[in-house]
């Protein structure tokens, strides 16, 4: 028969050895927090993310330190979080191209659905329609009129395979019915130097990356690619208004930590995430490109989860019928 002194040693023991867990999950985030990229730096989710790491890491007192990996139109640092240890300190800020891997590749290391568990929606950032600077077309409808007469003859950059501006690219080429000669640009920057430089025609691009050369003169703007007009660009025609019917693409963006992440943890990180879309200062940062923090109920796990499974289902359809694909 066990003594009481014994008893109370064991206890004794046992407390010791379960404190230092408790004390550890009650300390999250005990360390810098890294988010990683999956696109270059300077390109418009590098500026998002940039952004954000700043406000989340003002609301769970750490730093959040942004790591860039671009590659492979975003698999490669997806892949990399997908494996990293699920403790919390390594996140994912990715873009559509997580709705549209499945589709673009035949053969990927992870699982969208499976792989990660779901801090929250971000933002959505409408895209752009620019020309070089001395594309005889003056306006959206003498674009569209050229693109449908002379498509093949019209360059058309875009920023690398499974990138929002070769989806938005594919979805013009489908929405004026005619093929263009698409030249891909390891990264949005470059494509875009491109098309200042006069080396390319066309291109769509995220307002967080054009706005700026837009209002420098530097690109000559099209139309936008959303339902409205939107703020910084009043005088710009949505490509609706141009003559394409239901011709739309916003650039939405989450967050995403490895599959088995505690609760705990992804309970403060969604916390952390929605006070950091509460900042005034980033809020006033993204107005003035046009960007859109999404509402509350899509800064959620289940919100992004469910938004994640049918854009999915959405380009899956449209990039089998484009026919479109990377091994």
């Amino acid at each position: 028969m066990k003594t009481p002194r014994f008893l109370a040693a064991a206890f004794t023991a046992a407390l010791f050895a379960v404190a230092p867990l408790g004390a550890q999950a009650q300390a999250y985030p005990a360390k810098p927090l890294t988010l990683v990229i999956p696109f270059a730096a300077g390109g418009p989710t590098d500026l998002l993310g940039r952004a954000l790491a700043q406000s989340m890491g003002t609301a769970l007192g750490q730093t959040v330190v942004v790591e860039n990996r671009a590659g492979a139109g975003g698999t490669l640092a997806s892949a990399y979080v997908a494996r990293a240890t699920n403790d919390g300190y390594t996140l994912l800020l990715h873009h559509i191209g997580m709705s549209t891997a499945p589709g673009l590749y035949r053969k990927l290391a992870f699982d969208p659905l499976k792989d990660f568990e779901y801090v929250g929606q971000v933002a959505d950032v409408p895209m752009t329609l620019v020309g070089r600077p001395d594309l005889p077309a003056k306006t959206p409808q003498e674009l569209i009129a050229y693109l449908k007469q002379d498509g093949a003859k019209v360059n058309l950059a875009h920023a690398g395979l499974g990138a929002a501006s070769q989806l938005c690219g594919m979805l013009l080429q489908q929405a004026v019915g005619a093929q263009s000669t698409t030249v891909p640009y390891q990264g949005t920057a470059p494509a875009l130097t491109a098309l200042i430089g006069g080396q390319v025609d066309v291109m769509c691009d995220q307002t967080m990356q054009t706005v700026p050369h837009i209002k420098a003169g530097k690109v000559k703007l099209y139309g936008v690619t959303t339902r409205e007009r939107l703020k910084p660009l009043p005088e710009a025609m949505t490509l609706r208004e141009a003559g394409l019917k239901d011709f739309e693409v916003v650039v939405w963006h989450g967050v995403y930590a490895p599959k088995g992440t505690p609760a705990p943890v992804m309970a403060a990180l969604n916390t952390a995430l929605k006070s950091a879309l509460k900042d005034p200062a980033l809020l006033k940062r993204l107005d003035e490109v046009g960007v859109q923090v999404v509402p509350e109920p899509l800064q959620t796990p289940e919100g992004l989860r469910t938004h994640l499974k049918a854009e999915i289902d959405r380009w899956g359809a449209l990039i089998r019928q484009a026919g479109t694909y990377a091994d």
